[in-house]
């Protein structure tokens, strides 16, 4: 919740006359509708006004308050109807294939691993269940990819059931989604990003691990941190394999769907971006924002290497860049972010990004003696944003 307030001052700072609240289910749905490709200019909003935000496939929308005041929040069944909505309009769609490549610290591939994630809805479309299932393409089979997971070297995993009001650790906004953050059995923790364009996803995960400070025992104490050691990449798409650049050369991808395997040039994260941003936090809820024009230091994008010596990056070809702390430490925020140009640098290109405020080491006071602690509170989820953005125009 500290975070989530932090980041709505960070907003407001930025653009104060650019940004406009908005949010609320629209009639007979419970997605929200996608924005005009023209914004509209900012103004004072009237007594009644109608703004819109973006769940990708052009649905839903909002109504401010007659006062101007922010609408009520979800109740809790309306926020399960909206999630579960999210989920199956973009993530519960078939099978997503891809390769996972797993990064250390410094930036070393450790490890390639061809998979595929199966989200299909229990009965067909319109089912209230979704089954997870995780599939590893093992042996020398996993060379030819277009043919892999036809093959007995796979191993087919059930990991997760959702369904309505049910969706374990995941939160959606818009076309993004985290899952976690979630402890590990290792004691790591784990947090996943994941936005989807098209036919194709980015998922990104980072893996943080109790750590103490120079000179003190490890295990001497509880954690004084968490630091970043591993980090997982996977490019992923709704086709017959994995993505990879020969797939992608023998058959360009159509027009709305990623390209993954390309260059981008730094310049092109540099243009006039506009369009709209989900933020959700516990205190809050979800909310909806017109972006007219992003400012300076809202574009933490073209900052490759974030804004401080304590955010560890990387940047990938087609356009994809992450973000995270170096350590996550108590009673701050780690803000772990992704941003994507999923196709080429045309009047129509398009920036995705996510954010999500991590809370990490919440010590539990005994109740009798609040001098001592007895553990940590689980991590937590404390903001989330997903931004759709359009190119508006060079700079």
């Amino acid at each position: 919740a500290t975070h989530f307030n932090s980041t709505m001052t960070v907003l407001a700072a930025a653009a104060t006359t650019l940004l406009l609240p908005l949010w609320c289910l629209c009639e007979g749905t419970s997605a929200f509708v996608a924005p005009s490709t023209s914004l509209p200019a900012p103004t004072h909003p009237p007594l009644l006004t109608r703004r819109y935000l973006s769940d990708g496939n052009g649905r839903g929308g909002s109504v401010s308050n007659l006062d101007g005041s922010d609408p009520d929040r979800l109740s809790a069944s309306d926020d399960a109807a909206l999630q579960w909505d999210l989920f199956t309009k973009h993530h519960a769609l078939g099978s997503w294939r891809g390769t996972w490549t797993t990064y250390n610290y410094i930036g070393d591939v450790m490890d390639n691993t061809v998979a595929s994630v199966d989200l299909n809805l229990d009965g067909g479309e319109g089912g209230t269940s979704c089954t997870q299932i995780h599939k590893i393409v093992t042996g020398s089979v996993a060379a030819d990819c277009e043919t892999c997971f036809d093959s007995e070297d796979v191993k087919a995993m059930p990991v997760a059931q959702y369904s309505l009001g049910n969706l374990g650790r995941n939160r959606l906004a818009s076309v993004g989604m985290v899952i976690g953050p979630t402890l590990l059995r290792s004691g790591a923790m784990s947090t996943e990003l994941i936005l989807r364009h098209g036919d194709g996803r980015v998922r990104v995960i980072f893996q943080h691990a109790p750590v103490w400070e120079a000179g003190v025992e490890p295990g001497s104490c509880p954690p004084q941190g968490l630091k970043l050691f591993r980090t997982m990449v996977c490019r992923e798409a709704l086709r017959e394999g994995p993505p990879s650049a020969a797939a992608e050369e023998a058959t360009p991808p159509t027009q709305g769907n990623p390209k993954f395997f390309r260059g981008v040039p730094p310049f092109h994260w540099h243009k006039k971006w506009a369009g709209t941003s989900w933020t959700w936090g516990p205190s809050t809820g979800d909310r909806g924002w017109s972006i007219s024009e992003m400012e300076e230091g809202d574009a933490w994008h073209g900052r490759p290497r974030g804004d401080g010596m304590g955010v560890w990056s990387m940047r990938l070809p087609g356009g994809i860049l992450m973000q995270c702390p170096r350590v996550i430490v108590g009673e701050q925020a780690g803000i772990c972010r992704l941003a994507w140009l999923p196709e080429e640098d045309t009047d129509d290109a398009m920036l995705l990004r996510i954010e999500a405020g991590v809370m990490a080491l919440e010590p539990i006071l005994d109740d009798d003696d609040e001098s001592l602690m007895v553990g940590f509170y689980p991590p937590t989820l404390g903001s989330l944003r997903c931004d759709i953005m359009k190119k508006q125009g060079e700079l």
